[in-house]
């Protein structure tokens, strides 16, 4: 049978409800996670900085020719001293070409080709999301089913298959990379214009007679350069991944350039004796990758707004 309303509402009333979750600890909750994001933006900006000085002054310490080898000197494993006098840190792969040199030189290739395919390709994204974001109409429609088409197919696979057409070259990783994540910005930067368009600051700025251009690059363009910053901090790790990938392929960096992914692939029929080949620029690419990756998080979690407010 059912219960009387009084006696459903007295049931009700005396069901104990959790207390509510002091305030001070509220606070304290977020200072922790304030200073655990600055601790988190710190740590890896010293790793990435680390790797930025190693690309830049690494090749000018560590005198490395690409073509040049020792096959007396050839798989030495790490902290061997060679007849020249030099400890070969990293030790020495299959033609004896010093692995810390390589690497050094790897990292100048890879950070390089990230900075120029980011820069390329946020150009493009950039362009393209304000264009269609901001006019609207058939412009989005085009732009964006051309996103929606390029989406379809895995990046790496659409890399590759750019780059086979075009040819091992550092250009055209540039080019190959570039064509395959401008989408990424594009889609970003739409979504902030469609948010932004319309906001009282930008209605009054017209209201005062503002052309489009002064619109879009003065008051528009500085209010999501927050968001495209994260994006491009997460992407500039992929890319230098995906460029590693391509190398790693046969389809990246020619065989005169050193690059970690070509490196890693030399070692692939020596890591049951030589071990180091691979598995040492394997652990070096992966740490520059993860840093980039909580690099940007922790961006977007200072740069959120419903995120600080928490």
């Amino acid at each position: 049978m059912d219960r009387p309303m009084d006696q459903v509402l007295q049931g009700e009333a005396a069901t104990v409800t959790e207390p509510a979750e002091p305030a001070g600890d509220t606070k304290k909750q977020s200072k922790t996670r304030v200073k655990i994001g600055r601790l988190r933006i710190i740590v890896s900006l010293s790793v990435i900085g680390l790797y930025v000085l190693a690309a830049i002054f690494g090749p000018i310490l560590l005198k490395y020719d690409a073509v040049a080898t020792d096959l007396g000197s050839r798989l030495k494993p790490p902290g061997t001293t060679l007849a020249n006098g030099q400890v070969a840190v990293f030790g020495t792969d299959q033609v004896g070409q010093d692995i810390l040199a390589q690497m050094m030189q790897g990292a100048r290739v890879s950070i390089t080709v990230g900075v120029a395919t980011l820069v390329l390709a946020g150009l493009i994204g950039v362009a393209a999301g304000i264009a269609a974001g901001y006019f609207g109409g058939w412009l989005d429609m085009v732009l964006m089913r051309l996103a929606d088409i390029q989406l379809t197919f895995p990046s790496i696979l659409l890399a590759i298959f750019i780059a086979a057409i075009l040819g091992p070259s550092v250009v055209n990783v540039v080019i190959v990379l570039s064509i395959s994540n401008w989408v990424t910005f594009a889609r970003v930067t739409r979504s902030q214009v469609l948010g932004l368009k319309n906001r009282d600051f930008v209605d009054a700025t017209r209201t005062l007679g503002a052309r489009t251009w002064h619109l879009l690059t003065r008051s528009i363009l500085p209010s999501m350069i927050a968001p495209i910053l994260v994006v491009a901090t997460v992407e500039l790790g992929h890319v230098i991944l995906a460029e590693a990938s391509l190398s790693f392929l046969g389809l990246g960096t020619p065989a005169s350039t050193p690059s970690w992914g070509m490196t890693i692939a030399n070692g692939r029929d020596y890591l049951s004796n030589a071990w180091w080949i691979s598995t040492i620029p394997g652990i070096a690419l992966a740490t520059l990758v993860i840093s980039f990756g909580v690099l940007g998080d922790a961006l977007r979690d200072r740069f959120d707004p419903r995120l600080r407010s928490m």
